[in-house]
């Protein structure tokens, strides 16, 4: 008589995520893949709680495997150190452990497309305080509260726009490109701990943040420019964070990831 077969465990059973800007486009994405591989999950939001209701109910109802809540929403703005600090208190306390996995995917744009030029200093330091301070927030915290002796990831959302240098997104690819430097650096800073820090560029998505203020010939302009021909999908972009939030994207640490179908 043949032995019974055990399914293994998922890549992140049981591990803690915490997810900011969670709730919509990539970050939505983000949330139900790491989910899929048994992350338990604190989805992080600013404004839209019934967006994130909405999502966290998705995610538990779709855990056949435990009775247990797998997700929950917290709201929180990551430019306030106070409330990043509330933040991760929160997951430690749904989940009794401290954090594996922190992705930062919550950032802002200029829906204007203004020239460096016609900015206005507000809407610049708007842009500096969510990407900029908020990315360092997150990742100083992380550094702090991550659960270290291995699969500790930080992983940040940049853009592929720091390399495609476009006019009219100097701040959003000025904020991106300090992420980037900060992620670099971090890594190195971790060592000893087994946590990696890597950023995820992005080119063109379909997201609520990426039609923001585009005409219907900008947005074909960037269809044209992909050599696939056509937008990417938050889905495009939500294995690669699995991948190195598991244990086989150990090895992948200090690096600029571009996900862009070849745009740049």
């Amino acid at each position: 008589m043949s032995e019974p077969s055990s399914t293994p465990p998922l890549p992140l059973h049981n591990r803690v995520a915490i997810i900011t800007g969670g709730s919509r486009g990539i970050g939505r994405a983000i949330s139900l893949h790491l989910a899929s591989l048994g992350a338990n999950l604190v989805i992080n939001f600013l404004s839209n709680s019934y967006q994130a209701n909405q999502l966290v109910t998705q995610i538990n109802s779709n855990n056949k495997s435990s009775t247990t809540t797998q997700a929950i929403c917290v709201q929180a703005d990551i430019s306030e150190l106070e409330q990043v600090k509330a933040l991760f208190d929160a997951a430690e306390s749904a989940f009794n452990v401290q954090p594996h996995i922190l992705v930062n995917s919550a950032a802002v744009a200029d829906p204007n497309y203004n020239f460096l030029a016609n900015m206005k200093v507000q809407d610049f330091d708007y842009v500096m305080k969510v990407n900029v301070r908020g990315a360092f927030l997150c990742c100083q915290e992380a550094s702090k509260r991550i659960k270290n002796g291995g699969g500790g990831r930080i992983i940040c959302l940049s853009s592929s726009g720091v390399a495609a240098l476009r006019p009219g997104n100097g701040a959003y690819a000025a904020s991106t490109a300090a992420v980037e430097a900060m992620i670099k650096i971090l890594a190195k800073e971790l060592k000893g701990t087994g946590i990696t820090a890597n950023c995820v560029a992005p080119g063109p998505v379909a997201s609520e943040m990426f039609f923001a203020g585009k005409t219907e010939e900008m947005i074909k302009r960037r269809v044209d420019e992909s050599p696939l021909g056509r937008l990417g999908q938050p889905e495009d972009i939500a294995p690669l964070v699995g991948f190195l939030a598991s244990d086989v994207g150990e090895w992948v640490n200090g690096q600029i990831i571009l996900a862009n179908g070849g745009y740049i």
